[in-house]
């Protein structure tokens, strides 16, 4: 195995070091909890580049917050917290029950491309797309942003925005937060059911077993999964990698579906092959499988970070340009930035909380989960586990990659 190095991006150590510092646990639907599954790692996107200077101001649609006391809310699978019963969601009902404003929850993101192709042309046209805040990764937020697709937030208005941990402040994509504000945290690794495959699964080549060909699944974003392979394949995702390295892991994923050992290469819907049973495995994100215990009843799922090492990723809340509901969208963003609020999600969906002050309110509720690497991991967790981000691409590099990946997918 290579030598494991720390990731270069001071943000992710930032962010690993404040987080260990800083009513309902699914911990008891999962009768474990977090000690029970194996070591994660961090992924993602590092934050790109900046917006373009001296872009006009952005013209916003009339707000009727104060006539119209709704909220409508776009989100990724698995990503609130929710009753026993898997029917409501405690803190949405909390927000509307103490805000008079009628919070709707859309669980309508399958991964960043997909979701924002469907809604850029109307967004584009100024047109409603009939939601008030969306949730997108950082390289998206990075082509969104310029764009001016999306509202600035009015800071003085939400009190508890400063609770958000200083090294996610001032991300390059959007320095000093003006547009979005980070909703949670995550890792890419191995998911697997112990039970089913029989036997730990360590590295990425314990995927390509003979016994696990066609009931692999692997993510549609090629930061998480090439990213992967590329940290096996001994490239240093925070590095100045070229078109070949990407291409290599590329060509890897493609011989690998040709080949018949990935069944599926899918967004959020990965889960339902998991669920099901026609996949036992795959590269998949950190509290999905904490998803898979609850809703499964089932202590098997299992999630490792790679010995080759691991990825960090950010996903943020932000306004899309055509809503008229602007102040009820922030008053809801700045809510789940109440630290007993934000830990009360994060018992539930177990990804890195980026707010400050709430692992104190996780003790309250558990304190196991108060130290679990999986919500407030250590920089020293980060470092063993060569925990890495994917480095800023150009907006180049992203057209390219990204039109390389859709080949790949369309396999």
């Amino acid at each position: 195995m290579r030598k494991r190095r720390p990731p270069s991006d001071p943000g992710v150590r930032a962010l690993a070091s404040m987080a260990a510092s800083s009513g309902f646990s699914r911990r008891a639907l999962l009768g474990g909890g977090a000690a029970g599954l194996a070591a994660l790692g961090l992924s993602g996107c590092a934050p790109p580049l900046p917006p373009a200077a001296g872009k006009s101001a952005v013209k916003l649609p009339t707000d009727v917050s104060d006539t119209e006391k709704v909220v409508r809310w776009a989100n990724w699978t698995a990503y609130l917290d929710q009753d026993e019963n898997a029917t409501k969601y405690p803190t949405l009902e909390a927000f509307t029950k103490r805000t008079g404003i009628k919070a709707s929850y859309y669980v309508d993101i399958e991964d960043n491309d997909s979701y924002f192709n469907k809604i850029a042309p109307q967004l584009r046209a100024k047109q409603d797309i009939d939601r008030d805040v969306f949730v997108f990764t950082d390289w998206m937020a990075n082509r969104i942003i310029p764009d001016e697709l999306v509202q600035p937030l009015d800071l003085i208005r939400m009190p508890h925005a400063p609770n958000l941990l200083e090294s996610l402040k001032d991300v390059s994509f959007d320095p000093g937060r003006q547009y979005s504000l980070t909703w949670q945290s995550g890792f890419a690794g191995i998911g697997y059911n112990r039970e089913k495959v029989g036997r730990e699964l360590k590295s990425l080549d314990d995927l390509w077993a003979d016994d696990l060909k066609g009931r692999v699944v692997v993510l549609s974003e090629f930061r998480d999964t090439a990213g992967l392979i590329m940290q096996q394949q001994g490239v240093d995702l925070t590095s100045n990698f070229d078109k070949a390295a990407i291409e290599k892991a590329f060509a890897e994923v493609d011989k690998r579906v040709s080949d018949g050992f990935i069944r599926r290469i899918k967004g959020n819907s990965y889960l339902e092959d998991l669920k099901s049973g026609n996949a036992v495995a795959g590269i998949v994100w950190s509290g999905d499988l904490f998803v898979l215990r609850a809703e499964t009843g089932n202590d098997n799922w299992q999630f490792v970070i790679p010995e080759s090492g691991g990825t960090l990723w950010s996903d943020n809340m932000m306004i899309p340009i055509t809503s008229t509901h602007r102040r009820n969208a922030m008053a809801l963003m700045d809510y789940y930035y109440e630290p007993a609020v934000a830990a009360q999600v994060a018992a539930y969906v177990n990804y890195v909380c980026p707010v400050q002050g709430a692992k104190d309110e996780m003790e309250k509720i558990d304190p196991e989960l108060a130290a679990s690497p999986f919500i407030f991991p250590s920089e020293d967790y980060i470092e063993k586990n060569n925990v890495q981000s994917f480095r800023a691409l150009s907006a180049q590099e992203d057209a390219d990659y990204s039109a390389l990946w859709a080949k790949v997918v369309g396999n």
